[in-house]
């Protein structure tokens, strides 16, 4: 309480109180609040330049792990690829305890050719019924109702649609997009379409056609395991193949014994004893040195192409063949002594090479670069050699 000299009066305490109370509405106006509010607005929000670092730092953050990513997709990709490829091997071996024989390369037939005295067989594989090895298969690879349903007294190309376009995914590997890609030509398929696949067998280490004379593991009449005398882990008889997003691409087409889509020869040739660059009664194969380099290697970028039956030089599957890395030519030879190379490589999308699988069922992965004299004899059943040519650099398990 204070007193008033002049008035001699005592203040109330309430002229002070209402004092306070003046100043405490003036703090406590909605002016003033607004005011306070907006400043803590602004502190809880993010400046543009913030909001942009964050987005800078989420975006190096995806870059460094897409990758990793997309490593592990395809690891367990090409494991996926590998035990497809391992269930054909023990396929074949299964065929084999079930008829006396590996499976035929193909339902082709042969021709008799005589080169300078010597008669010898060629597969002819424009002809017979077409189907090829992979059909012998189906009972082993649970795909038994589809084997009953097809006529094999006929040819493949009479064959229902709806049989020709199935898809087996046991054919499958998932680093490829063959699923739901199919091959059809008005002549050469009698319109029917195809489904295609990712593996092939190999049939010789020399050309197709002579695989009768230098054979691999599957041959068109078929064979027992004992005329593999390289030994069963030594011999490779399947690998795999890539599909072109190309209908008149038969790349990957695995009922038909063609090369490229469900058969491979590496190219390599046979070595004559005689200045001949032919001699078929030389049966024993000895990989020839003017053919290195000029080899079907795995995923092969080089001189020799994929024969198929349409790949024209500058046309659009011709082009987008090469941009995809799996070049091609197009066969013009016939089935005759010298009658132009009919081979195809193997090929797959996972980094560095391919799997392949050996007639006792094991697979391992083959590098692109692969020595030619080294695969050449992997592929060959009766050369022979055992020694440290087969156990080159290149193969990893």
């Amino acid at each position: 309480m204070l007193y008033n000299r002049r008035s001699g009066q005592i203040l109330r305490g309430r002229h002070i109180g209402s004092r306070n109370n003046q100043l405490m509405l003036a703090a406590n106006s909605p002016t003033r609040s607004a005011a306070k509010g907006a400043q803590a607005h602004r502190r809880d929000g993010f400046t543009l330049v913030e909001l942009l670092v964050v987005i800078a730092i989420i975006g190096v953050l995806i870059s460094l792990l897409l990758p990793a990513v997309q490593a592990a997709r395809e690891s367990a990709r090409r494991i996926q690829c590998t035990n497809s490829l391992k269930q054909i091997g023990l396929a074949a071996l299964n065929h084999e305890s079930t008829h006396g024989m590996l499976p035929r390369s193909g339902d082709v037939e042969l021709v008799e050719l005589r080169y300078r005295g010597h008669d010898y067989l060629a597969a002819n594989h424009q002809s017979g019924k077409q189907f090829s090895w992979a059909v012998s298969l189906l009972p082993f690879m649970e795909a038994q109702n589809l084997y009953d349903s097809l006529d094999l007294s006929v040819s493949a190309f009479l064959q229902s649609p709806e049989l020709t376009e199935q898809i087996i995914p046991g054919y499958l590997c998932p680093s490829d997009l063959a699923s739901g890609r199919y091959y059809f030509d008005r002549s050469l398929t009698q319109g029917r379409r195809f489904a295609k696949g990712n593996y092939a067998a190999y049939v010789s280490p020399y050309h197709i056609d002579l695989q009768h004379v230098y054979p691999g593991a599957l041959i068109a009449t078929g064979q027992p395991l004992k005329n593999v005398t390289d030994g069963l882990s030594n011999t490779i008889a399947f690998s795999e193949v890539r599909t072109l997003d190309f209908e008149s691409d038969e790349r990957g087409a695995w009922m038909l014994p063609w090369a490229g889509a469900s058969i491979l020869s590496f190219d390599m040739h046979h070595l004559c004893s005689s200045s001949n660059l032919h001699c078929p009664n030389e049966t024993i194969y000895l990989a020839n040195p003017r053919s290195e380099g000029l080899t079907q290697s795995p995923n092969s970028q080089g001189i020799v192409a994929d024969t198929l039956h349409r790949c024209e030089d500058g046309s659009e599957q011709n082009r987008e063949s090469d941009l995809e890395g799996m070049p091609c030519v197009e066969w013009v030879g016939r089935v005759r002594v010298n009658g132009g190379y009919y081979s195809a490589s193997p090929r797959s999308l996972h980094a560095g090479g391919v799997n392949v699988a050996s007639l006792d069922g094991h697979v391992e992965f083959v590098i692109d670069d692969v020595d030619d004299y080294s695969f050449a004899y992997r592929v060959s059943i009766n050369d022979g050699r055992l020694g440290e040519e087969t156990t080159v650099q290149g193969y990893t398990d």
